[in-house]
């Protein structure tokens, strides 16, 4: 089938991992052109692909009326993704945005909102969703094999620090750790335990020599229904690491599964094992799939091309912005925050 005309906007480093490792491999889509508006971005991006030079542009406007796209991959810095992806749904274009998509939930919704006018598809590339041992345990949660789960232990421990050359971005971060990192966590909780959180109680802090200007460490207590969260993250551990999206213990009414998944090198450590109670553990074999930003970007186009909602669509992302929020919420605040309806209510 004809793929998708896509135009990438944002090529800072990040951005420009899409462009070089991911956008090329997935057939699904045809690349028709890049925007950032400073050129010293577009001139490194003309470093790692010179063939590419005649698709640069500095403004969304004339990028549209030049390469006639009908989606757009906003892969901007964190300021950038709300704004950038307001103007390209009033242009009529689909939407794949970098999580989180909007700073608050007001700002979700108008995007929402704004795409469900327009009749166009608004997806966040929440990427920790694509990977096998997701997929495995948020089907071991909904076939309740082991019985109902009723406590989940997370730990996220990483070292960031300050480069030679300077600070990242993310360490400049206000929330560098609860909404440039947690939120995958959030979101995959959302996920797997398919229920939405009713209370947290956020503990965030920057040890004084850190690199971060803002909150680099957090402990959490998550109510889901019957089932508690006990959440640590840590940009500045000195513990060894974990993968991405972290380790994971669940215990169920007849056993336990332990799991993590997106290490450094995707998908390979990726491992579920399962123990039931008085029993042995063993280790369940992962399904094959397109993982990571491969699986965003080809759920985007497959879900544009067959005219349905795709998964983690600005509508159902919305809840995970407002889990993103009451962290941060209860985190200034010191105290419990409680979440009812989607997650968009707070109350003390």
């Amino acid at each position: 089938m004809t793929p998708i005309r896509l135009l990438q906007i944002g090529l800072g480093g990040w951005g420009r991992d899409w462009a070089w490792r991911i956008v090329p491999d997935i057939k699904e889509v045809e690349l028709v052109g890049y925007v950032d508006s400073d050129p010293s971005s577009l001139e490194l991006l003309h470093e790692e692909m010179p063939k590419a030079q005649e698709m640069f542009f500095e403004s969304l406007n004339e990028a549209i009326t030049s390469t006639h796209p009908e989606a757009v991959l906003v892969t901007t810095t964190l300021p950038g993704h709300a704004p950038v992806t307001r103007a390209a749904v009033e242009a009529g274009l689909h939407v794949l945005v970098e999580k989180p998509f909007a700073p608050d939930v007001a700002t979700a919704q108008e995007l929402v909102r704004a795409a469900a006018n327009r009749g166009v598809t608004l997806m966040v590339s929440q990427n920790y969703r694509f990977f096998p041992a997701v997929r495995t345990v948020a089907r071991l949660v909904r076939e309740a094999s082991l019985g109902d789960v009723y406590e989940v232990s997370i730990d996220f421990r990483r070292y960031s620090a300050a480069s030679a050359t300077g600070r990242a971005r993310h360490h400049q971060d206000e929330q560098p750790l609860l909404v440039d990192m947690s939120i995958h966590h959030f979101d995959l909780l959302r996920m797997i335990l398919n229920r939405e959180p009713e209370r947290i109680f956020c503990e965030a802090w920057n040890p004084g020599w850190s690199a971060f200007a803002g909150p680099s460490a957090a402990v959490a207590s998550i109510t889901f229904g019957p089932a508690v969260v006990s959440y640590r993250g840590s940009w500045v551990s000195s513990a060894p690491i974990t993968p991405w999206a972290g380790e994971w213990r669940m215990e169920f009414e007849r056993g336990e599964v332990f799991w993590t998944s997106r290490d450094d090198n995707g998908a390979l450590a990726d491992w579920v094992s399962v123990r039931p109670r008085g029993g042995r553990a063993r280790s369940l074999r992962m399904p094959e799939m397109r993982v990571d930003r491969w699986g965003t970007l080809t759920e985007f186009a497959n879900a544009i091309r067959e005219g349905r909602e795709p998964e983690c669509s600005g509508r159902e992302n919305v809840a995970t912005i407002a889990f993103m929020a009451a962290a941060v919420e209860s985190a200034r605040r010191g105290a419990p925050v409680t979440m009812s309806g989607e997650g968009a209510a707070l109350e003390a």
